[in-house]
């Protein structure tokens, strides 16, 4: 909901930060592999009973998602970049409630249930929107350059950056968080579907 106008804050800093990786010769699609591999270390952490130090990695992984992209933007964004990056991002997203669902079963696996079918719906949405959009031209740059075109919702990456920080600051409140969570992530997939109905008659 907020990431379109929270560009002009996040860009600065971020394409400063790019500019010392690129004069490094790190690329953007290492970045992307490190980030994603960093971040998974989160559910054996949570499986463990490490909240804290689950949210060092989750934010080492948000921090490579939006670098990688500043990244190939300042030297040359490809679409096997465009892919690995949110091949891996549904990954990761995906991974977090499962390592809540292992560090407590009995209280946490039906609501991590529940937020997983949440994000097939939003991602589901996301990718389909994303292809017919393609198919027709249709583009924006109102978040940024990106690989591929997406409508944004009611959940988008800024919501769960603080919906992973405050699950992670407050592990027993996590099955509550994340069917409020759930629940707004299916607004948001079925905006995305009305919209995409209207769009593409």
């Amino acid at each position: 909901m907020f990431d379109a106008s929270l560009r002009k804050y996040i860009d600065p800093p971020t394409n400063r930060v790019a500019s010392w990786f690129v004069g490094k010769g790190i690329s953007a699609d290492q970045i992307t592999l490190v980030g994603f591999f960093v971040g998974l270390m989160a559910v054996p952490a949570l499986w463990l009973g490490y909240p804290l130090l689950a949210l060092g990695f989750i934010a080492v992984n948000r921090c490579a998602d939006g670098l990688d992209g500043a990244v190939a933007r300042q030297t040359k964004p490809t679409d096997r970049g465009g892919f690995l990056d949110i091949c891996l991002d549904f990954f990761f997203y995906s991974a977090i409630p499962f390592g809540f669902a292992l560090m407590d079963p009995a209280q946490n696996a039906l609501a991590a249930c529940f937020l997983i079918f949440s994000f097939i719906g939003t991602g589901a949405s996301f990718l389909a929107y994303a292809i017919f959009a393609e198919k027709r031209g249709i583009s924006t740059d109102l978040r940024g350059q990106k690989s591929l075109y997406y409508l944004g919702g009611l959940t988008e990456g800024f919501e769960t950056i603080v919906f992973l920080v405050l699950a992670c600051l407050f592990p027993s409140a996590f099955w509550w968080m994340a069917i409020v969570f759930g629940g707004l992530a299916w607004i948001t997939a079925a905006t995305r579907v009305v919209a995409g109905w209207r769009m593409f008659r």
